[in-house]
């Protein structure tokens, strides 16, 4: 069972970096939660080094004015890994054709900006369906949407033998009080039709790889034992630490806050229950970020 804690602080000197997810933990969607601010900052004054890996579609320099934004400053993290960036480099080096349908909101404007730190990157080309030789998919065009809707044009996708590359494995996240839906449910269910999705954010290991560099950037030589991860994802934050074998702070107030009946806390039985059902073992669990 894990070891529930009262704060970062009762655990934090143990570890040299933290690998801290995004939204629902640091922020709603809309604005930050203060108290999560507070404990990061109260951390890298301590010594500790902060890389925010998430599952955003965006760059990182979009990320960061996105922060600014709902109010986290930069004296709360030192760099920011993104599954956008991750599955951009790969959509550069051709992963999923020149010619791409692209699937997504706003955040593709920047997601198809020149990557420069590739050499000879592929010049890609948006077009439709019918045209592409593959799918990039930064979420859903209406988040609020069912995906079921892509099932017609996915079909002909699966038919035309196009891969898609998923930006944002996240399936759902809650926009402030809203839940919407994300990249990771059209690719969800474009596998189970039968086609082939690439994933490049939390769980999966490129997110992790540039994680670490980012942390190497800044000081080289931490081990994996004296990172953190913290995240309110059971299937992305959670499962991904697992794979890396990295210790984790589940934060239960986030998506799974009435699965585990987290007011402050979580409440021991119910966390219990959920954790078994998702199979899912972090190393401490916390209502919220603080």
């Amino acid at each position: 069972m894990s070891q529930i804690v009262s704060s970062l602080a009762e655990i934090s000197d143990r570890y040299d970096a933290l690998f801290v997810d995004l939204w629902g933990c640091v922020h709603n969607g809309v604005r930050a939660y203060p108290d999560a601010v507070d404990a990061l900052i109260a951390y890298r004054n301590r010594g500790g080094i902060v890389i925010l890996v998430t599952n955003s579609p965006r760059p990182r320099a979009s990320v960061e004015i996105q922060l600014e934004g709902f109010g986290v400053p930069k004296a709360a993290y030192d760099s920011i890994a993104t599954s956008g960036d991750s599955a951009r480099a790969a959509m550069f080096q051709g992963a999923v054709g020149q010619k791409v349908w692209f699937i997504g909101g706003e955040e593709g404007t920047a997601f198809f900006e020149p990557l420069s730190i590739l050499e000879n990157p592929v010049n890609i080309q948006k077009t439709s369906l019918e045209e592409a030789e593959g799918i990039v998919c930064c979420g859903p065009f209406d988040p609020l949407e069912d995906p079921s809707v892509y099932r017609g044009q996915f079909l002909l996708a699966k038919q035309n033998g196009l891969k898609l590359l998923c930006a944002n494995p996240d399936i759902i996240v809650d926009r402030g009080e809203v839940r919407e839906w994300c990249a990771g449910a059209l690719a969800k269910l474009y596998t189970e039709m039968g086609g082939e999705s690439l994933y490049f954010g939390k769980p999966h290991p490129p997110i992790y790889d540039l994680a670490r560099r980012r942390l190497a950037a800044i000081k080289p030589g931490i081990a994996d034992e004296m990172i953190l991860a913290i995240g309110d994802g059971p299937h992305t934050d959670i499962s991904g630490a697992m794979g890396e074998d990295i210790d984790s702070l589940f934060i239960t107030g986030g998506l799974a806050k009435s699965e585990t009946q987290t007011e402050q806390q979580p409440d021991l039985a119910a966390l219990s229950a959920y954790l078994q059902k998702e199979s899912c073992a972090p190393t401490y669990a916390i209502g919220y970020l603080r």
